[in-house]
């Protein structure tokens, strides 16, 4: 007999139907096939390029001030919307690594618990029923999730390789840009590697104005870029009057679960956000913004940490290109986006996701399928390598220890694409 509880749940996460619904999603389906796999290949190292998590840890700069300030009985309290010392670290670091100026550390910088929350309370403070958020997909979900749950539809863009995978802003229907209300960027991308342009950002902040839609950036990966200097999307003319841009301390600074980041841009923007921040958060541990301060007035940290990763997406698309596919570096990021086989020794796939599933299952490799513009792969530099004492490590010699058993377990597999 159901508790009455089930008839309770919000339409917005399956109503009655919450938690019955046999859907099992990417990532659960990812997560399952390496269980079953490692079961069954219990001598085989699994070579895990499916997760988009940085294999080493915090700079030990950054550690060391979050242990003395935790012992300061002043820092024990609420953050609320976070310590002025922090906003006021984040203009010189735009203008150091992306030459922006002109940033109000009082008015136009606030800190977030991470990106995600960051991405979910900005459809709080703008989408009502009947509102429209363009969205680039393949990409992250999150904003779309929050826009629907406030009744708000999403618009889909489909990032493709004839386009560079940018957006294609003239190709969306007029009914669609009289009621949008936000519209969702991530440059450099994740997944599909891809940098954007001057040009391109000069077109969304046109586009912004014409429309009257609100820009969000999320630049997540904004200083691992490859080709040429980071590029901020607040650096455009005219930028900071239509948008805001979310940058992460957890892919520059090895920081994934410390959960900091901060927005910067519109003023109005950066208040509304405040507002629903006030709602749902007290803010973030005063050490950890102490540490993010540190990490902010080092940006050499984020340089060593880009040189590994381009260093072995380098030897990936090497591999990758030797054994058939049609690997090329990304603008940044540190992930490979490639094209999915049609077969593999005579085995046929439909979608991406049955190859990644095959990878798994025979070979021990995890990637992460994307199938919504074409079935791509996509694949993570940031592997674990490990020492003869099986310890993380980031020394080149054991990486590519892990690169030619990646190369050797692909070479047999008679890829047709």
């Amino acid at each position: 007999m159901d508790s009455y509880i089930q008839n309770l749940f919000a339409e917005r996460i399956g109503g009655k139907k919450f938690g019955k619904e046999e859907v099992i999603y990417k990532f659960e389906k990812i997560k399952r096939a390496k269980q079953e796999a490692m079961k069954r290949h219990p001598n085989m190292e699994l070579i895990d390029m499916g997760v988009g998590e940085p294999d080493e840890m915090a700079d030990p700069g950054a550690i060391e001030v979050l242990y003395e300030e935790a012992k300061k009985w002043e820092n024990r309290g609420y953050a609320d919307n976070g310590i002025q010392e922090l906003k006021d670290a984040v203009p010189p670091y735009m203008e150091k690594v992306y030459g922006v100026k002109d940033i109000d550390p009082v008015n136009e910088v606030i800190h977030s618990i991470g990106s995600k929350p960051a991405l979910a309370y900005i459809t709080s403070a703008f989408i009502n029923p009947g509102d429209i958020t363009l969205m680039t997909v393949p990409g992250y979900p999150v904003t779309g999730t929050h826009t629907k749950w406030y009744g708000g539809e999403v618009y889909n863009l489909p990032l493709l390789e004839e386009n560079n995978f940018l957006p294609d802003l003239e190709s969306i229907p007029k009914e669609v840009r009289e009621r949008a209300k936000i519209l969702y960027l991530n440059y450099p991308n994740n997944p599909t590697g891809a940098q954007a342009t001057k040009k391109f950002y000069k077109e969304v902040v046109d586009f912004a104005f014409e429309n009257e839609v609100i820009v969000v950036q999320d630049a997540a990966y904004g200083a691992l870029v490859y080709d040429g200097k980071p590029l901020s999307f607040l650096s455009i003319k005219d930028a900071k009057e239509v948008g805001i841009e979310i940058h992460s301390f957890s892919k520059a600074f090895n920081m994934t679960g410390w959960r900091l980041a901060f927005l910067v841009g519109n003023e109005l923007i950066i208040k509304a956000f405040a507002t629903v921040k006030d709602n749902f958060d007290s803010g973030q541990f005063i050490p950890i913004q102490k540490a993010g301060i540190y990490c902010l007035q080092h940006p050499e940290i984020t340089e060593r940490v880009r040189q590994k990763y381009e260093r072995r997406l380098r030897k990936m698309v090497k591999i990758l290109r030797e054994v058939g596919f049609n690997a090329k570096m990304p603008g940044g990021t540190f992930y490979l986006y490639v094209r999915a086989p049609k077969k593999a020794n005579g085995i046929e796939f439909k979608t991406a996701e049955d190859f990644s599933q095959y990878l798994i299952r025979e070979k021990l490799i995890s990637t992460v399928p994307w199938d919504d513009a074409g079935p791509y792969l996509r694949l993570a530099a940031c592997f674990v390598a490990k020492d003869e004492k099986g310890n993380p490590t980031t020394e080149e010699k054991y990486e590519d220890l892990v690169l030619e058993e990646f190369k050797r377990r692909l070479e047999d597999l008679d890829l047709e694409f």
